[in-house]
């Protein structure tokens, strides 16, 4: 008997051109894929922007942002208990007054529009997520501006800080847990904290809106908002061009109190989104803005994109670059999808 017989066949010998390693094996299926993945969005990781306007009996869906609403405080309420329901890590609210002035004065009115928001949603969900205010004087303006204009015609800086003091101290009487200035006005967080801390509110947080650049993307937020700025905000918000300013910016806020720091918008300022996380050591979040929203479900509406898989791969995109929190309008309706 051939000595060779009881060992089987000879093995094949391996291609030359065979690869050595093969990652694929670890992309083969979808278990393999989440057990490997590297970077996965988790619903505390979202937060969801929802907005109050005074004076409607029915919520009122945003032509340029469809699916989102403005909401009447019923509606509000029951918003903000499905976005705790769905697992989001917090709520961003924003106020629409029916009348506006020259110098933004329903942003500190003790019972304002947004304070009001603050007041309900807190005593629905505010022991089960966290409660945040935006502070800006643009939806309560005539001029649309983020602040009172001066004699020159632009925003009077010194002046502007001096009312974001005090709406942050309204919010934070009407129960927000965290207040969010987005003006760009130089000193805004260091006026912030000595007010909350003067009046006692030394446990709000501030997160602030520390690389906020002059973007195109802004358009559907301000049909949100019904904005009356003509014109631009190019003089307080940063040019898209600009990375070393970002980088300052963020400094400068984190020397002045803030909390917590916000790239605005996300998808087209990833970069700085990277630099800013591997700089600081506190959170960092990213405004997946109405314009990132809009485009996404325009295109999807078109059948041109996968609607759900370009939301999920926008959210992880975001979360890669270094984002701690997502402020994102499919923050509901995708926190079930990515897991807790």
């Amino acid at each position: 008997m051939n000595s060779h017989s009881t060992l089987g066949p000879a093995p094949a010998s391996t291609p030359a051109a065979a690869p050595l390693h093969r990652p694929r094996r670890l992309r083969r299926t979808p278990q393999l894929r989440r057990l490997t993945a590297e970077t996965q969005v988790n619903a505390n990781n979202l937060i969801q922007p929802l907005f109050l306007r005074e004076g409607i009996t029915e919520p009122r869906e945003i032509p340029s942002m469809p699916g989102v609403y403005q909401h009447t405080r019923d509606s509000l309420r029951k918003a903000a208990a499905e976005a705790v329901a769905a697992g989001v890590g917090g709520v961003m609210l924003f106020g629409i007054p029916k009348d506006k002035d020259e110098r933004g004065s329903g942003a500190v009115d003790p019972d304002g529009i947004l304070q009001t928001a603050l007041r309900d949603v807190t005593a629905e969900v505010g022991d089960a997520t966290v409660v945040i205010g935006d502070i800006n004087l643009d939806e309560y303006t005539t001029h649309g501006h983020t602040g009172v204009l001066g004699a020159d015609g632009d925003v009077d800086n010194d002046a502007s800080v001096l009312l974001y003091a005090q709406a942050a101290v309204v919010q934070a009487d009407a129960g927000a847990h965290i207040v969010a200035p987005s003006g760009m006005m130089d000193g805004q967080v260091r006026h912030i904290r000595a007010a909350l801390d003067q009046a006692g509110h030394h446990n709000v947080a501030i997160l602030g809106y520390s690389a906020k650049y002059a973007s195109h993307f802004y358009g559907p937020f301000r049909d949100a908002v019904e904005s009356s700025l003509q014109g631009n905000r190019r003089t307080y918000q940063q040019y898209p061009g600009n990375i070393r300013e970002s980088l300052r910016e963020v400094d400068l806020d984190l020397a002045e109190g803030a909390d917590m720091v916000m790239v605005k918008p996300a998808l087209a300022y990833l970069d700085i989104v990277r630099l800013i996380a591997d700089r600081v050591d506190v959170p960092v979040s990213a405004y997946q803005v109405s314009g990132e929203y809009s485009m996404i479900e325009a295109a999807a509406e078109r059948g041109w994109i996968d609607r759900d898989g370009t939301i999920v791969e926008s959210l992880t995109a975001i979360h890669r670059a270094g984002a701690s929190q997502i402020i994102t309008y499919w923050a509901t309706e995708f926190a079930p999808r990515v897991g807790r």
